[in-house]
């Protein structure tokens, strides 16, 4: 009767366990290569008292759509990285790989269209609230960005403002939403301009 030694199984062992290590790192190298390009902390406008941080970039829409931007964003080819800080500030990123540079121009078109009705879209369906946007114009960043303001109140809650940068480069597109609490006068636009222009430089596409 023919009896594998220890040593042939333990060689055997190593060896399958080699060929699982080289899967497991050609998959990460893979899907590493798939993720666009996204913002750090430092590229975010600077809080006055707090540094940013930054959640993993992650496959997929973040748990919590943002705000103005539920519905929209599809999962497939999507990824996602949060921000946030020591305190009522943060921000998300959602960069989405489309089927061609067509295909992203469309879903650029129809983010900026949600962003620009929101706040009509938020007073319809909040009594009592007031609401107020602006458009801050486009940025010379590849195939362009987009940069908006929304503010949105209601009565004894504090008044919250959202900044919107929506960008393309190719087929992938990106759009970054900062927020806190104030209105559109607290927004630091300047800086988040810079934000959304490096945001649309960073992507891979």
């Amino acid at each position: 009767m023919f009896r594998r030694s220890g040593t042939a199984t333990t060689l055997t062992t190593a060896l399958v366990a080699a060929a699982a290590a080289l899967v497991l790192t050609a998959s990460t190298s893979v899907a590493a290569a798939t993720a666009p390009g996204f913002l750090a902390g430092a590229d975010l406008p600077p809080h006055p008292s707090s540094p940013w941080y930054a959640g993993a970039v992650t496959k997929g829409l973040p748990e919590s759509a943002p705000f103005c931007l539920e519905g929209v964003l599809p999962a497939a080819g999507s990824w996602h990285r949060v921000f946030g800080t020591e305190y009522d500030t943060g921000a998300v990123q959602v960069s989405v790989r489309s089927a061609s540079p067509s295909a992203a121009a469309k879903l650029a078109g129809t983010l900026e269209r949600k962003v620009a009705a929101c706040a009509a879209d938020w007073l319809r369906t909040t009594p009592g609230g007031t609401a107020s946007w602006q458009d801050y114009g486009t940025l010379p960043v590849e195939e362009g960005a987009h940069v908006y303001g929304v503010h949105t109140s209601i009565p004894e809650s504090e008044p919250g403002v959202h900044l919107f940068g929506i960008g393309r480069d190719g087929a992938t597109v990106t759009v970054v939403q900062w927020g806190q609490m104030g209105d559109l006068s607290h927004a630091p636009v300047a800086d988040f301009k810079k934000t959304t222009t490096k945001a649309v430089n960073k992507l891979n596409p």
